[in-house]
């Protein structure tokens, strides 16, 4: 290449990189008079709107984010400003959205083209509810009519729940939903850069999610009476997710047993003993262990008319998979199950896993009465006085949480599990723990939600 061709080819170079300045420069300049506009609308968004970095890429036809970066083509955004500027802050709050609610990193085993589409409707049920002039358009009569048909069933549309009942759709229904809610570009989702760090992102923007749920509870309560779909969804994102089996070993308590404890014995210096000083062995190996083990406790099933028997069945049958695994019973176990509505219908003494497997199989709800908690706690305080339990380490209560609880505190630990299909608040005594078991969760042996 000789001097001439340099020069060409350098001047070319040169106003290639002048035009991507100033490509970068105008969809710099648009999105920040997007941030504006939705800072002034809704300023609990301040933090998110400027967690990321706009880059031009020609690896997309509208927006796309991996976390980090916003990635928007230059081809549509700028005739799109010319023409409507809410559709950008509409699709722009789309994409942090997508990032607050982790949807980038959640999908785990679930298919990704329906991931992307609960992910997509989720975020957009969230934006058709917020009445701001910056963001609002009037969603159609099909997104209206999806909307009933899917909160009659649920309270709050996370991606989550929302993936399920998309996995009961047909084909074309399936199509018909994309038309409709797909808006953005997920491929970024995927990409080596967006799994990079993934960890570090996700907890940057759930740190941000649980800020936005405090500002808009405490200090914007008038901003959150006009988003109440948006504060729904960060409580229920915010929840904390409990493997109930996790749970059900708080329960666990440290006792001693008669049995050698190999880790502590150290064979070199036992050799050593016996063959310099005869029969005796420097150190001898312990001849007890301590160990994690379930103690006795109570389980209590309400019966009442609200319950629902499989699911009743199907937390006992979690609780005895956690109760039956190795090494989780003393020697001698007392387990009483009791079936209450108002008042006690049944109790069940378990001491083994046969009879704990007798006792599944011929399974039965008795009761479905009122809901009244205090008769159990009196039923049993009365085992307690008559000697029933040599320790009684804790007590589950699984019910609804419709019912009248106990004013007194009682000495051993309570947990009320909760099963429930929406996310509204259960308040329980200040003694109590508190678990919610989202009921679809439990038939899918997903994850659970605690207080």
């Amino acid at each position: 290449m000789n001097r001439e061709e340099k020069n060409k080819f350098g001047n070319f170079v040169h106003e290639q990189r002048k035009k991507e300045e100033e490509v970068l420069e105008i969809c710099q300049d648009i999105f920040a008079n997007s941030r504006n506009e939705l800072a002034v609308s809704m300023r609990y968004f301040q933090s998110a709107l400027s967690a990321l970095k706009i880059v031009p890429s020609g690896e997309t036809q509208v927006l796309g984010t991996d976390g980090k970066l916003l990635y928007v083509s230059p081809q549509w955004l700028l005739p799109m400003f010319m023409q409507n500027k809410v559709v950008i802050n509409r699709l722009y709050l789309h994409e942090l959205l997508h990032c607050l609610f982790c949807h980038l990193w959640s999908r785990k085993e679930r298919e990704w083209r329906i991931w992307d589409l609960a992910a997509d409707i989720a975020v957009e049920n969230i934006l058709d509810e917020l009445y701001q002039k910056a963001v609002y358009i009037r969603p159609n009569s099909f997104r209206r009519e999806k909307y009933q048909q899917w909160k009659t069933e649920h309270k709050v549309l996370t991606a989550e729940i929302l993936y399920y009942d998309l996995l009961k759709c047909e084909e074309e229904e399936i199509v018909r939903l994309e038309q409709e809610f797909r808006k953005d570009d997920h491929h970024f989702w995927y990409t080596p850069n967006s799994r990079s760090g993934m960890a570090d992102r996700q907890k940057k923007w759930e740190e941000m999610r649980r800020k936005m749920q405090t500002e808009m509870e405490l200090f914007s309560k008038e901003a959150a009476g006009d988003s109440p779909g948006l504060v729904e969804h960060l409580q229920a994102e915010n929840r904390k997710r409990y493997d109930y089996r996790e749970f059900l070993r708080k329960f666990s308590v440290l006792k001693e047993e008669m049995q050698v404890d190999m880790d502590s014995f150290d064979p070199i210096y036992y050799h050593f003993g016996m063959e310099t000083y005869g029969n005796m062995p420097l150190i001898e190996p312990l001849e007890t262990k301590e160990m994690k083990k379930i103690e006795d406790f109570v389980i209590v099933i309400d019966t009442s008319m609200s319950c629902n028997g499989s699911l009743i069945r199907r937390f006992l049958e979690e609780t005895y998979s956690v109760l039956a695994e190795s090494e989780s019973f003393f020697r001698k176990i007392q387990v009483h199950i009791i079936q209450c509505d108002e008042k006690i219908q049944d109790d069940q003494v378990i001491h083994n896993q046969k009879e704990m497997e007798a006792y599944l199989e011929d399974f039965n709800v008795r009761g479905f009465g009122g809901t009244d908690f205090r008769p159990a706690f009196t039923y049993v305080e009365h085992l307690i006085k008559m000697g029933a339990f040599q320790r009684l380490r804790g007590l589950l209560y699984f019910t609804d949480g419709y019912g009248t609880f106990p004013a007194k505190m009682p000495p051993y630990d309570t947990a009320f599990v909760f099963m429930k299909d929406d996310y509204r608040d259960v308040d329980v005594p200040p003694w109590a723990i508190k678990l919610i078991l989202d009921t679809q969760a439990l038939e899918r042996k997903e994850d659970y939600y605690e207080y």
